[in-house]
């Protein structure tokens, strides 16, 4: 069965391949990203800073009357910081990572959940990351924002109503341009995206209602 799906961050990388599954799946796909870029065949595609509220609500106000209410709503936007001890990260860096990783997750909720909450049932993925649950040097900011990905999924989960699942995902460690700039040569060891997104696609659509709450990875 077709589901409408929406996706976050879908220029390059882990959304871009992710949409291209969901399509070749046949299901309807809409998505942003910054440069407002991304894979042939999305319904609608557009430039957003999901850390800015006001866009974020007018893309869904857009998207919802033309698109209609998301079965499947998957938060990937996401930075990482430059590698750098924390003292040494720049503060308005640290700043941008987390209105972006973090608020920008709950914007994007705070704009779609209420009309998914209508509708009585939807899914919710918010893409973590093993630096959510583990931590490494030099990727403070990052480490601490998606561990704030799996405190916000896991109180979410405890509000929902029945015919709702909200989950926290770990992609793996893939080879994105974010791993490639930060391990440079040590990214080789890193799963190819497109390998990846097509045992990721069917992780993801096989996620249920009775998977609300979990800590998920894809394996």
């Amino acid at each position: 069965m077709s589901k409408k799906i929406l996706i976050t961050g879908v220029s390059k990388g882990l959304g871009y391949n992710l949409c291209e599954r969901f399509l070749e799946a046949g299901h309807n796909v809409t998505g942003c990203s910054r440069s407002g870029s991304g894979p042939a065949g999305l319904a609608v595609c557009e430039a957003l800073d999901v850390s800015d509220m006001k866009s974020v609500q007018a893309f869904a106000d857009k998207v919802l009357a033309d698109f209609g209410v998301p079965d499947l709503l998957i938060n990937n936007a996401a930075v990482m910081n430059d590698g750098s001890t924390l003292w040494d990260t720049d503060p308005d860096d640290f700043k941008q990572l987390m209105d972006i990783n973090v608020c920008g997750t709950s914007n994007v909720i705070h704009a779609f959940f209420p009309a998914m909450l209508h509708s009585g049932s939807g899914i919710v993925v918010n893409l973590s990351s093993g630096w959510g649950r583990s931590t490494s040097p030099n990727v403070a900011p990052y480490c601490a924002s998606k561990y704030a990905i799996e405190g916000l999924s896991l109180a979410m989960a405890q509000e929902v109503p029945a015919g709702f699942a909200v989950v926290s995902l770990n992609p793996g460690f893939i080879k994105t341009d974010m791993v490639t700039n930060l391990f440079g040569d040590g990214a080789s060891a890193a799963e190819d995206p497109v390998n990846w997104s097509r045992k990721a696609a069917k992780y993801i659509l096989n996620i249920k209602v009775s998977d609300n709450g979990s800590q998920m990875t894809v394996a």
